[in-house]
């Protein structure tokens, strides 16, 4: 069972920066694509970014492409999730998850294992 903690979280203002951290329990999650998901109250958690288990590719959803960037640390059991020019509309708890088996990184049902959340809100 694989345990993931996301951290780096917080409140910050409208065109700030934040990085947000997902720490792996086990380092079998190195040969595993990982992802970022946000769900905002009242809404469907939806996909933010993926990267694959050698982090050569990465995807993001229309909505941050530009703005964020999605890198992982393998050695370290590590993802990251770089936020810059951050909107109130980006205010949402972010999830860390991960996944050995599909191709189809944007499905959040493909994911097996899911950290807690971490809250970001962006004031304006």
């Amino acid at each position: 069972q694989v345990q993931l903690v996301e951290s780096g979280g917080g409140l910050v203002q409208a065109g700030g920066s934040l990085r947000l951290s997902c720490a792996a329990s086990e380092r079998t999650v190195s040969s595993s694509a990982m992802a970022w998901f946000r769900q905002a109250p009242g809404n469907e958690r939806d996909f933010v970014a993926a990267i694959s288990s050698s982090g050569r590719a990465t995807y993001y959803a229309d909505s941050v492409k530009g703005r964020f960037t999605i890198s992982r640390d393998n050695a370290k059991n590590t993802m990251y999730l770089h936020m810059n020019s951050l909107k109130p509309e980006d205010t949402a708890v972010y999830y860390c998850a991960t996944q050995r088996y599909s191709a189809d990184y944007l499905d959040r049902r493909v994911y097996d294992f899911w950290g807690q959340g971490t809250q970001v809100t962006v004031s304006s």
